[in-house]
């Protein structure tokens, strides 16, 4: 079997790295990819917007099936594209992809359909937008409606921070298009949480839990990110909680968008929040997390090709996956400046010696080659992910393989996992 891999950055490294193991492939393609995966995969250089060259690639290959990393594509319809032409992909369609791509979309499917969420209300002008928060107070939550790589949701503790973020987002244009509208939301106080599962449009199976660290800064201090590392499982998700999350938000979404006549298959992310034992959804995304994914993936046993098979062909339900009972840990180590402005093509140092500690897996995200040495060329660089028998040993071995790591202007967050500890 011929794989194509959509994306360039940790989690499709981690798919990349996971879909190798299967013994049903014979070839993997990843476009555009990037330093990492060129050791495990052939990169090909076509953009992930670029649909018409993608599909064209996959045709003159004959790629078997094709594996959709981040969600642009998504929104741009790629899964449809390829399908119509009778190629295999994993993915929703461009109708159901809405749930990422518009997060007005979103937050009305769930009012439709009793989802748990924080009140809202929509706005397509600034003006009415800031009357509205005036009458509300803070802290409040503002978001722009469509994709912004994960910046485009800003909470703000002030009234000025708000009508700031109004500016940033529907006047300055910060996300394009993405600002055309705007979701203003209630703050919810609360532990957040990545709940994530596979589907084929009827059968919902969950994958373990998962708690990512969007803030740039230890304490979850400073501005937003594409998200600063990871652990799974996330203790702060009981049994009862996991149940709630199913019944109460995955099942219905899944079956909400079937009533809505959008089909969702693929992958479902539902990013929570934690109140009062209550979970409540801050919102859904079309795919795998990143940085999710690594600590997620390396969890998952068996083949994640038969999971795939099972979603196209309509039988997840008869799929069973099994996970290591060992917790993972991913650190996401970054370029200084970022999620603001960042140099590239800085050396990266110590990552064969990183690789030689046990249960140490090091995932690419912004990385290139340039004179035969891997150097920096994104704002998050690597996924530096690892196990361990517990938490704490995971969270250790994480951080010394970090610590063997370097290059000029490096950032991390220190405290990735921290959370968890409170529970053992």
């Amino acid at each position: 079997m011929k794989v194509l891999i959509i994306g360039s950055g940790g989690r499709e490294h981690t798919l990349v790295w996971k879909i190798s193991k299967s013994p049903k492939v014979t070839k993997i393609y990843c476009a555009p990819g990037n330093a990492g995966i060129a050791q495990q995969a052939e990169c090909v250089n076509i953009k992930v917007t670029d649909i018409k060259s993608l599909l064209a690639f996959a045709k003159t290959k004959k790629v078997d099936l094709t594996v959709v990393g981040p969600e642009l594509p998504l929104t741009l319809g790629i899964v449809d594209t390829f399908e119509d032409e009778g190629l295999k992909i994993i993915g929703p369609t461009k109708k159901a992809a809405q749930i990422e791509g518009s997060k007005a979309y979103a937050k009305e499917l769930m009012s439709k359909y009793n989802i748990p969420t924080a009140n809202f209300r929509i706005f397509a002008e600034v003006a009415d937008a800031i009357s509205y928060i005036k009458s509300k107070g803070a802290p409040i939550v503002v978001k722009a409606d469509g994709l912004a790589a994960g910046k485009g949701v800003i909470p703000a503790q002030t009234i000025d921070e708000a009508i700031n973020a109004l500016n940033v987002i529907m006047v300055k244009k910060a996300f394009g298009d993405a600002g055309n509208k705007v979701v203003i939301e209630e703050y919810l106080e609360g532990e957040e949480a990545s709940f994530l599962a596979f589907t084929d449009g009827e059968t919902v199976n969950p994958l373990p839990t998962s708690q990512d660290h969007k803030p740039i800064y230890d304490g979850d201090k400073g501005p937003n990110t594409g998200g600063m590392g990871a652990y799974s499982p996330a203790p702060v998700i009981t049994q009862d909680l996991y149940n709630q999350i199913m019944d109460r938000i995955m099942i219905p979404a899944v079956k909400g968008m079937a009533w809505e006549g959008k089909i969702y298959k693929g992958i479902l992310y539902a990013g929570l929040t934690i109140v009062n034992g209550e979970p409540y959804v801050l919102e859904f995304n079309a795919r795998m997390g990143d940085p999710e994914a690594q600590p997620l993936l390396t969890r998952m046993k068996g083949d994640f090709i038969e999971v795939c098979e099972g979603i196209l062909e309509g039988r997840l339900s008869q799929v069973n996956i099994d996970w290591d009972e060992r917790p993972s840990v991913c650190v996401v180590m970054a370029s200084k400046g970022y999620p603001g402005g960042y140099e590239k093509g800085k050396e990266i140092k110590g990552l064969e010696s990183a690789l030689r500690l046990k249960d140490v897996f090091i995932f690419h995200a912004g990385t290139a080659i340039k004179d035969n040495k891997i150097v920096t060329n994104g704002g998050r660089v690597l996924g530096v992910t690892a196990m361990g028998k517990d938490i704490k040993e995971a969270i250790s071995k994480a951080y010394e393989a970090v610590d063997r790591i370097t290059w000029d202007g490096v950032y991390y967050r220190r405290d990735i996992g921290g959370k968890a500890l409170r529970y053992v």
